[in-house]
């Protein structure tokens, strides 16, 4: 499947966001100086402190939900303890039933945060403010949302036009969230993540097509 396993790589010295409280209540005056914003922000970098969570809640609306195993993501705070700056885009090599159970079971090791269908129907799986284990590489698992897309990378047909579709309006809902630029930079190939071995989306993904509906999504108002 496009997605692998995330939980493996080694910890480094990145500061992790309990790491980075500025020495207990010292966070409160910075925050306080920066304004009532950054007061709210540093709350959620507290110890023990977590965002309200409720089952079943999305953050794009009109998908499903079926929750991955918790061995296939990691509890996070995002954007408050880690960026959200990318977008990953991968491919299943599967069926859309197929990958749902996949992300369900604990010995797959990986997820995404969703899976678009061909038929244009989409799952989330993992809360945005949580770290799917999608890219095989931790520090873009920390910055990105994952999104997979039903089908096979040497079937162009399975790109259909609603899987496009409905995967530019979930693209350019995030973007508009995050702040995230619609080009190639933040917008990747699970293959150019730095150490993958996988190949997909593959060289029938139209990387022009899709970034024009998702430039065009985005320039619609959100409903």
């Amino acid at each position: 499947m496009g997605s692998e396993v995330g939980a493996a790589p080694k910890a480094g010295p990145r500061r992790t966001r309990r790491a980075v409280l500025f020495g207990g209540v010292g966070v409160f005056a910075v925050a306080a100086i920066a304004g009532q914003d950054e007061l709210r922000r540093a709350w959620w970098l507290l110890p023990g402190v977590g965002k309200p969570r409720k089952e079943g809640e999305v953050d794009h609306a009109g998908v499903g939900w079926t929750s991955a195993s918790p061995a296939n993501w990691r509890l996070a705070d995002r954007p408050e303890d880690y960026r959200v700056d990318r977008i990953v885009v991968h491919v299943t090599q599967g069926s859309f039933a197929s990958s749902v159970d996949a992300f369900k079971s604990p010995f797959h090791q990986a997820s995404a945060h969703y899976i678009v269908g061909q038929d244009g129907r989409i799952e989330q799986m993992v809360r945005e403010m949580d770290v799917a284990f999608h890219s095989g590489n931790r520090a873009m698992n920390e910055r990105s949302v994952g999104i997979e897309h039903e089908g096979f990378v040497d079937r162009p047909q399975d790109f259909t036009q609603a899987l496009y579709a409905a995967s530019a309006r979930l693209a350019a809902d995030v973007c508009r969230r995050y702040g995230i630029p619609v080009d190639r930079r933040h917008i990747v190939a699970h293959s150019e993540v730095p150490g993958t071995d996988h190949t997909d989306p593959g060289p029938h993904w139209d990387w022009d097509r899709y970034l024009g509906l998702v430039r065009s999504e985005l320039a619609t108002a959100p409903a």
